[in-house]
């Protein structure tokens, strides 16, 4: 089932980054490190749980078509990229060296809670829009259509816009303020993600157009 495979896949890819996180720590007893995979861990059931009857959707979010966007490709390696620095930077400054003050216990709370509103933005855009792909692409293939149900009624892309909030959380889940650093330039690839993704729809996705004119901001009512 494309379901297990996509969870599989998952917690593979965080069990890499968290390795990456606790080799930088330099300690096993890491606290803010295993509370961070926690959270991971069990986002990732999450959306397992979430795709449990929606086949079609696990198996566009699975696999990478050969009509995907080429800039596309380019920025999700890009912020695999942002995420590993953010994990060694922590991981270095919280774990091993103790560059940042020791944060107040709230505020890895606050992190923590952050993280999960990320991904309740991006169950929610899930949950609505059938054609949520891993990479951009217009799927014609599944019949491609505007979403404009749900939380699409208040902003075009509100994945994104979850995924920043949950790139905020990290470096306060692990206590780290030097992790802000390599989040400004992955947050900088989710806003350039986001409007080479619009301009795409507004080009090539019949309705969008008209969507947009109904629909005026991509993140942020009022800002953008």
């Amino acid at each position: 089932m494309k379901q297990i495979q996509l969870l599989a896949k998952s917690l593979a890819g965080t069990l890499f980054f968290l390795l990456i996180l606790f080799i930088s720590a330099g300690r096993i007893n890491y606290w803010q490190g295993w509370l961070y995979a926690s959270i991971n861990i069990i986002c990732a059931f999450l959306n397992a749980w979430a795709l449990k009857n929606k086949a079609e959707l696990a198996a566009e979010r699975s696999d990478v078509k050969s009509d995907t966007k080429s800039w596309d490709k380019v920025i999700i390696g890009l912020s695999a990229l942002t995420l590993i620095i953010t994990y060694i930077v922590a991981g270095l400054d919280s774990g091993r060296n103790m560059w940042s003050p020791q944060f107040h216990l709230w505020i890895n709370a606050a992190g923590g809670i952050l993280i999960f509103s990320g991904e309740v933005f991006f169950l929610l855009a899930q949950k609505e829009n059938k054609f949520l792909s891993s990479l951009m692409r217009i799927q014609k293939d599944r019949g491609h259509t505007v979403c404009d149900t749900g939380i699409y009624k208040f902003v075009r892309h509100p994945m994104y816009f979850g995924n920043i909030i949950t790139a905020l959380g990290i470096p306060l889940v692990l206590g780290s303020l030097w992790g802000f650093i390599p989040v400004l330039f992955s947050i900088i690839l989710i806003l350039i993600r986001t409007a080479l993704e619009d301009k795409t729809l507004i080009n090539e996705l019949d309705g969008y157009r008209d969507y947009t004119s109904r629909i005026r901001y991509r993140l942020l009512p009022y800002i953008w």
